[in-house]
C-alpha cells in the first residue's frame, strides 16, 4: 500500500501566454489521458496562460521526474502537432524546469485549495 501524493507545476519556455483557449483545453484532455494511461489519478489541475498546476497521486513504480518528463514529453508533442502556432513561437514547448513537492508537510486540502485559487488569478 502506498500514498504518494505530488504538486507538480511547469511553465512553456520563456514563460510565454500560449496556454489558452482551445491549446488549454487540448492540454487539459492529454493530461487526464495521459494520467490514465501512467495508472496515477489527477486530484486537481489549474491551467494558466504560463503555466500548468497538477496535483496527482503517484506509484512507487514511477519516480517524480519520471512523471514529469511523460507529462511534459507527450503534451509537448501533441500541441505542437495540434497547433503549428506554437512551433513558431517556441523553440521548445516546455521550459526544463518544474516544482515538485509532496503532501507530506501539509494536507492534500491545503494544495487542493491552492491550485483551485490559481484558476481564478
Amino acid at each position: 500500500m502506498h500514498s504518494l501524493q505530488y504538486h507538480l507545476m511547469w511553465c512553456p519556455k520563456f514563460r510565454r501566454s500560449v496556454l489558452e483557449g482551445e491549446v488549454a483545453n487540448s492540454l487539459d484532455e492529454l493530461l487526464h489521458a495521459k494520467a490514465e494511461a501512467l495508472g496515477v489519478e489527477i486530484l486537481s489541475l489549474a491551467i494558466r496562460p504560463d503555466h500548468v498546476h497538477l496535483f496527482v497521486t503517484g506509484t512507487p513504480t514511477i519516480a517524480v521526474n519520471q512523471l514529469v518528463r511523460h507529462f511534459k514529453g507527450f503534451t509537448a508533442h501533441e500541441l505542437r502537432a495540434r497547433y503549428p502556432h506554437l512551433k513558431s513561437r517556441l523553440p521548445s514547448m516546455w521550459s526544463r524546469s518544474y516544482y515538485a513537492g509532496t503532501t507530506g508537510q501539509v494536507s492534500d486540502g491545503v494544495v487542493r485549495r491552492y491550485i483551485e485559487a490559481q484558476k481564478g488569478v
